[in-house]
């Protein structure tokens, strides 16, 4: 009877690994906007607060470049991701039905920094300085909505022209902590970030002031979220995007909201970011999706 106990008991056991090892995973992603060691210690954070609202695995998957984390999307390899303005626009084009489903507070006034060398010598104005052209000019990612898509858009506005027939040279520096970087340094005169990483890393005291300034802040505009498969539902069962669209606007964890900076998330939806989307199809920036 002991025997046939314990083989009971090792079935029961093994039925019930099978069972967790068959359950899906949950997945998500970020566009890497930020040095690599800052995206994993946010976003694992937010794994672990996820997997417990939740009650099931939950993963973050970093990636190396926007278009990436588009293509993971696109491919069911994430199911959530936090996406900028631009390349949630893109992600939900190429995935029919996804949702933007909450962004940061802060994301609904969003705005550019454009920065420069202190060897310039261009003094802050209330519109975009005529001085910067003939510049050499660094954008972030060529899919970054505050460091590509909204610069470019008032470049042409002020200019009526691309940025290449308006600057010396142009160039992408990947992500906003490295165009700090490079403008800083002097290897480009101008440049244009994320306002929030910027401030963050004045505050951490990571930027010589004396050696590049903030010259022209853009007008407010909607940027990052989270958005979500169309078929969240039928993959992880009826109800779950409604739990995880909760999950993220009831975080209210300090530490997790401080590393984003956002001091906390409120609804969005797909119209939210309609403005962004009829820019980009403007100067050709979704032609691809």
């Amino acid at each position: 009877m002991r025997y046939l106990t314990a083989i009971l008991a090792l079935l029961a056991s093994l039925s019930g690994f099978a069972a967790d090892t068959a359950r899906p995973q949950f997945t998500f992603t970020a566009i890497p906007d930020q040095n690599e060691a800052e995206l994993v210690r946010r976003f694992q954070q937010v794994a672990d607060y996820l997997s417990g609202e939740l009650g099931l695995e939950v993963r973050y998957v970093p990636v190396k470049s926007y278009p990436a984390a588009i293509t993971a999307f696109r491919g069911n390899q994430v199911q959530l991701a936090w996406f900028g303005g631009l390349s949630g626009v893109q992600a939900r084009r190429a995935v029919p039905g996804s949702e933007a489903i909450a962004q940061g507070y802060e994301d609904q006034f969003f705005k550019t920094y454009f920065i420069a060398h202190e060897s310039t010598g261009i003094a802050p104005g209330e519109g975009l300085p005529e001085a910067i052209a003939g510049r050499t000019f660094t954008f972030g990612s060529k899919g970054s909505t505050s460091g590509r898509l909204m610069p470019e858009f008032h470049i042409r506005e002020a200019f009526g022209r691309a940025p290449g027939e308006v600057f010396d040279r142009v160039g992408f520096s990947g992500d906003h902590s490295r165009t700090i970087a490079l403008v800083q340094s002097g290897a480009y005169e101008v440049g244009a970030v994320n306002y929030a990483v910027w401030d963050k890393a004045v505050a951490r005291g990571e930027v010589d002031t004396d050696r590049v300034s903030v010259i022209w802040t853009t007008p407010a505009y909607a940027d990052y979220q989270w958005t979500v498969r169309g078929d969240i539902d039928q993959q992880f069962g009826a109800g779950f995007k409604a739990r995880l669209t909760r999950a993220l606007l009831e975080l209210d964890n300090e530490e997790i909201l401080g590393s984003f900076p956002r001091s906390r998330f409120v609804p969005a939806d797909n119209s939210v970011y309609s403005a962004i989307e009829e820019t980009a199809t403007e100067i050709g920036l979704l032609d691809d999706f």
